[in-house]
């Protein structure tokens, strides 16, 4: 079929074929217009309306239900229409069910289906209530009783019409639907045969139309190529080239003929427009000559790649100068600081020659016998690596480059050597530059560069070119903080000194301050303790429970002197045992007690007194171990 050639001879062979398919056309649609009608009307014959009439029935048979049970209420002699709501029950009701269920199976629309199962649900539910009152209503003596009675009335009134009008409102929706269904099938019909008739016509005119198409189209397709080829072949002898109007021609012989004229058009085009870029600078554009012995073609192409290698020597040139000159500016702007010097130019030197990462190394030789190289800035770098790693002349790639200070370009990288990472991943680059920072024959540093991309000759020379620079920038620089370092330390020193002249004079504030709080405090507590020793009883005891001393108010109250009762066990001046023992154990057990103690009085009568008893901590070997601190209580607080 690719080398089908669209003859005039098959042009004519063409349109009878054309004319056959039109008659098979009109010969399918009427076979599937009277298929389709058939089964329309079969569908409708066999489900729409046996359905109509079962839910009509159905219908019908609710009202009767209705009214048969309404009569068994207030029509109590009416044995017909009681044999009749029973049949409905037991007959009638669930052989239409079936036939609906049946019929139901068919519908295309499952909405019906499922709204014609509530329907059997409220139907049954309804016939329920209906069988209640039946049962209710049976004998002569049901009918006679009121409360029976009146109970039957008000399901009737309360639940059996409700649920029969919402039971018939849903059937008729079904009904209204199904009647539309019908009627749709119907008119369905009508349009596919009228449609078939119209179908008819169509084609009729269509195979008029056709045939004088074709013999118009059959003419045209000879005279139309040779007018264009004569009009084309008049203008190129006249020097223009006519635009593309876009004109389709067979695949006869004239059509080709007319093609071939075209593709020498759209040649001379594009080599006028490939002739116009490259005399406006544009060296990339494509052009394919119109054939291998195309000569101005050729022509065209060495004199292109020849004006490009111009192009490129230019824009190199041009790379190189703008660069010297934007690097310039930065080392003029930061000469104070080799950190910021160093963080502005490799960011802008990685930048600028489109590398991946790149680090400076600055030599440290704050110990003349023990110079090292530093990372003092990075881009994109692994800085753990050379956070706490001093890099000696020799070592490494980066110390052999100190050492030769000659610049090593690698373009086989060792797979160990640096990673280039990024958030999904890391890859070896394919390319390591570093360049000694040298001028006058001295070595200030190194740049290293790594990138996924190699490096041009001119971009190595351009990095030479600034590495020499920034040599110079920080030689000044180093200079200038070796001065400035020296002057901050001769202020912090002597801010030091007034730091600490200061610190120790509030030191000794502090110290006096403190001193006179303590002794405030031991007033205070010695105030404290004269006052609880004036107003209460005081017996201190050693961890034997004997007496150490008594204060005053003990002696008057109990009429013993200090003398009497020192050395003493304190049960000598205890009445109540039972509150000694309870006191014993919990001052034992390092506990405090508070209670009621009847102390006996050196003329031999009982005193009530209120003690409160606690272990004293810090005291020196011999001295007291407990405190009880207590006072008098009368009879009345007793009870």
């Amino acid at each position: 079929m690719k080398n089908f050639r669209f003859t005039i001879g098959n042009k004519i062979l063409g349109g009878f074929i054309t004319l056959i398919l039109i008659f098979i056309v009109y010969a399918g649609i009427t076979i599937f217009t009277v298929t389709q009608n058939s089964n329309l009307t079969q569908t409708n014959s066999n489900v729409i309306k046996p359905s109509l009439s079962s839910i009509k029935d159905f219908n019908l048979l609710i009202v009767k239900s209705k009214m048969f049970v309404t009569n068994w209420v207030y029509l109590q002699g009416n044995e017909t229409n009681k044999d009749s709501l029973r049949s409905i029950h037991s007959e009638q009701y669930p052989a239409l069910k079936e036939e609906i269920t049946a019929l139901k199976e068919k519908w295309d629309n499952e909405e019906q289906r499922l709204e014609m199962d509530t329907i059997f649900t409220e139907f049954e539910q309804l016939m329920d209530v209906q069988k209640g009152i039946m049962e209710s209503l049976m004998t002569f003596e049901d009918y006679e009783d009121p409360i029976v009675k009146f109970m039957a009335s008000e399901s009737i009134d309360g639940e059996v019409i409700p649920q029969t009008d919402s039971v018939i409102s849903h059937l008729n929706i079904i009904l209204d639907e199904k009647q539309k269904e019908s009627e749709q099938y119907e008119a369905e019909v009508l349009d596919s045969s009228q449609s078939l008739k119209n179908t008819s016509i169509i084609l009729g005119v269509v195979f008029v139309i056709l045939g004088l198409i074709g013999a118009f189209w059959l003419a045209s397709s000879i005279t139309r190529p040779v007018n264009y080829i004569k009009d084309i072949i008049v203008k190129l002898g006249q020097g223009i080239l006519p635009e593309d109007n876009e004109r389709k021609f067979g695949n006869d012989e004239i059509g080709e003929m007319a093609v071939a004229v075209g593709q020498l058009v759209d040649g001379l085009k594009e080599t006028s427009y490939f002739a116009e870029n490259i005399g406006n600078g544009k060296y990339d554009s494509d052009y394919q000559p119109l054939s291998e012995e195309d000569v101005l073609g050729n022509a065209l192409i060495n004199m292109r790649g020849n004006l490009r290698k111009v192009a490129e020597e230019d824009k190199k040139r041009n790379w190189t100068t703008e660069g010297l000159a934007m690097f310039g500016d930065i080392l003029r702007k930061n000469n104070d600081n080799i950190s910021l010097l160093s963080d502005d130019i490799i960011s802008n030197l990685v930048k600028y020659t489109k590398s991946n990462q790149g680090g400076i190394f600055v030599i440290n030789r704050e110990d003349d016998d023990d110079p090292f190289l530093e990372l003092t800035a990075c881009y994109a770098w692994d800085k753990k690596k050379y956070l706490e790693q001093k890099i000696y002349e020799g070592e490494g790639l980066t110390g052999q480059a100190w050492l030769e200070a000659e610049t090593i370009y690698m373009t086989e990288v060792p797979q160990d050597y640096v990673m280039i990472t990024s958030g999904l991943g890391e890859a070896n680059p394919n390319s390591i530059l570093i360049v000694p920072l040298k001028v006058n024959e001295e070595i200030y540093g190194i740049i290293e560069l790594a990138s996924f991309n190699e490096f041009a000759e001119h971009e190595r020379e351009f990095v030479e070119k600034i590495a020499e620079n920034i040599a110079s920038t920080i030689s000044s620089v180093k200079i200038n903080e070796r001065t400035s370092k020296l002057l901050e330390e001769s202020r912090e020193m002597t801010e030091q000194m007034r730091s600490q002249e200061e610190e120790m004079r509030q030191n000794m504030e502090e110290l006096q301050a403190t001193q006179e709080e303590m002794e405030r405090g031991q007033r205070e507590r010695e105030d404290k303790e004269k006052i609880i020793n004036y107003t209460n009883m005081m017996v201190e005891l050693d961890k034997s429970f004997y007496i150490n001393s008594i204060n005053n108010i003990t002696s008057d109250k109990l009429g013993y002197s200090s003398s009497d009762l020192s050395g003493t066990e304190i049960t000598k001046i205890i009445e109540s045992k039972d509150a000694y023992k309870t006191m014993k154990s919990a001052l034992e057990a390092n506990k405090t007690w508070s209670g009621i103690i009847q102390l006996k009085h050196k003329d031999g009568s009982i005193v009530n007194s209120q003690f409160s008893c606690g272990p004293l901590s810090g005291q020196e070997s011999g001295g007291s171990s407990y405190l009880m601190i207590g006072s008098i209580i009368s009879n009345d607080e007793l009870i």
